[in-house]
């Protein structure tokens, strides 16, 4: 399609959203933007419709068609509602609605209750902001067919979302997300959505709900006399102005924890995010004023949690006394190898247990799995997926936790969706734990590194926003696919995986295969025998391409760890100039 042929169609679409259906800010909105000579903004707006993806919507708010507003959320909400009726005919209809610290995101709350409410489903709306894995909670404690929690994550501050739960407290997956997209897709107009349901349909949920929950997470702990025995450990932790402020500290403090110091800064609840960048705990600048408030204190852990709460960020002091950030990676490291370690000082390994990790996490949690008799399965990335292996196993295996490289981790099974309040509860009892045999964590990583060999990940984002950013990505995937590298690092490929068909070869061997996994997915791996992994996959939610590479050597004694440390990043910058990212 020309230029002009999309412009065309642009203003076609928006000369749609100008009638009185549209309430007089929408239209002034678009109004404004066809007015104007630069058109940029008006075809980013309406050239194509905001999807509803298999975990919801994501999109930048605003008017048009591309865009989170009272409209789509709208259509989305009509959309899920036509699907529970249809689903569950003969049910008493339910659902929890959450939302995080976002602009606007209590106003979506609110629209979808009224939208649920009106096509007869009665809702159970939070009072105020609340982390994602509580509304998980809710669902399955309240028996609700369904849930959305309104959140666009750790995305930059003009970004909003839909995140669509079914009845177990995970995101849908098939044939529910296939059947609800089509659903919203049959919505072709503002008629077509119930606004505004009665009041007296809507419960409101508050102090009750969190108790029960933080006493669920606290239920959870391995090592509540140890924690007794350090308690006074010092915690910093930072909500970076999202929802953990309502539930973490609280939880810390039910944990048994009683030092705990916040930013306060960054206790002030915040769309715009004002003391940070971007609101993401994997950036290294989100924990930058923690990691100040700990050296104040001289605390030993520092904990961050993003804004809607399921993500969790860590930092804690090297051999040497500074202050260095815990990735994703090692939190799942940290969190696999203490739910196996503490149950065999429990006597409570079985034989009959098992974790969850995604393709691209670590391959160090196979090795810790793999020597303890412990099953491990590899899923796509994704709580949902873990979710799926939970409910595949329930009742017949003891899981022990699952997570991925990007900061989430699920330590218990009552929810079903990655939780920052578990995460930072458990976090700071493996810290209380690893005192108590005179480690701290930075030296109980170096003690799973020496015992299971020593690993590096990085992860690197190419992001390409709009319509051409989204075209350059396909063909970069493409030209992946066309042209795969024969080596990385100086390390030969030997294995290469396409999740998009399936398919496996073993290059060493002229050997295919099929990949064992549920569905289909645009990401591809390239693995040598040395442990060297390459990962790429679009971003299923922002407009990136995400580049994931792992390096491993071998350590016997802590005194390699450090010439095994940089040997890897060597590497690591290898790989990445060979990549060009």
């Amino acid at each position: 399609m020309s230029q002009e042929e999309l412009l065309k169609t642009v203003v076609a679409k928006a000369q749609g959203w100008l009638g009185n259906e549209y309430d007089q800010e929408t239209q002034a909105e678009v109004k404004a933007m066809m007015e104007s000579e630069d058109k940029t903004a008006l075809i980013e707006a309406f050239y194509k419709d905001l999807e509803f993806g298999t975990g919801g919507l994501r999109g930048i708010m605003g008017a048009g068609t591309n865009r989170m507003n009272k409209y789509t959320v709208g259509a989305a909400t009509q959309g899920l509602s036509n699907y529970i009726i249809k689903e569950c005919a003969n049910e008493d209809l339910k659902v929890v609605i959450g939302h995080d610290c976002r602009n606007n995101s209590r106003k979506f709350a609110e629209i979808a209750a009224g939208i649920f409410a009106a096509n007869g489903i009665k809702v159970f709306l939070f009072e105020d902001l609340r982390p994602t894995p509580e509304i998980s909670y809710a669902i399955r404690e309240l028996g609700c067919q369904s849930g959305v929690m309104i959140t666009a994550s750790h995305n930059p501050k003009i970004y909003n979302g839909y995140k669509a739960y079914w009845s177990d407290g995970a995101q849908m997956i098939a044939p529910h997300d296939r059947n609800v997209i089509a659903e919203v897709n049959q919505i072709r107009s503002v008629a077509d959505i119930k606004f505004d349901g009665p009041k007296d349909m809507i419960t409101i949920l508050g102090a009750e709900m969190d108790e029960q929950f933080i006493d669920a997470v606290v239920g959870s702990m391995l090592s509540q006399e140890i924690v007794k025995k350090h308690h006074d450990i010092k915690i910093v932790y930072t909500p970076i102005h999202g929802t953990g402020v309502k539930i973490v500290p609280p939880a810390l403090r039910a944990a048994g924890f009683t030092n705990i110091f916040n930013v306060p800064e960054q206790d002030v609840i915040s769309g715009n995010f004002p003391t940070v960048e971007s609101p993401n705990p994997e950036e290294p600048a989100a924990l930058k004023m923690a990691i100040e408030r700990a050296k104040e204190v001289d605390a030993e852990l520092v904990m961050a949690s993003d804004p809607d709460g399921d993500r969790i960020g860590a930092a804690v002091k090297n051999n040497e006394g500074e202050w260095v950030l815990v990735n994703g990676n090692q939190t799942c490291l940290l969190y696999a190898y203490y739910a196996i370690e503490r149950r065999r000082e429990q006597g409570r390994l079985n034989g009959n247990q098992y974790l969850v990790k995604t393709i691209v996490t670590t391959d160090l949690i196979s090795n810790i799995a793999e020597r303890n008799n412990v099953e491990l399965y590899d899923c796509y990335t994704g709580f949902k997926w873990i979710a799926d292996v939970i409910r595949k196993n329930e009742g017949k295996k003891e899981y022990l936790g699952g997570g991925e490289e990007s900061y989430g981790y699920l330590w218990e099974d009552f929810i079903r969706d990655k939780s920052s309040v578990s995460a930072c509860v458990i976090l700071a009892e493996i810290a209380a734990w690893a005192k108590d045999k005179g480690l701290t964590i930075y030296q109980l990583l170096d003690k799973i590194y020496c015992e299971y060999g020593y690993s590096l990940e990085k992860g690197i984002s190419v992001v390409r926003p709009g319509k051409s950013g989204a075209e350059e990505i396909d063909a970069m995937m493409k030209n992946f696919r066309n042209n795969p590298p024969k080596s990385l690092g100086g390390s030969t490929i030997t294995e290469v995986l396409d999740y998009s068909n399936l398919k496996g070869q073993w290059l060493d061997k002229g050997e295919v295969f099929t990949l064992d996994m549920p569905t289909t997915s645009n990401v591809l791996q390239y693995k040598a025998n040395d442990g060297t992994k390459l990962s790429i996959r679009p971003s299923g939610t922002e407009p990136k391409i995400k580049f994931y590479i792992q390096v491993q050597a071998p350590v016997s004694s802590p005194a390699d760890l450090g010439m095994a440390r940089k040997r890897c990043e060597e590497k690591i910058a290898q790989i990445c100039k060979e990549l060009d990212i």
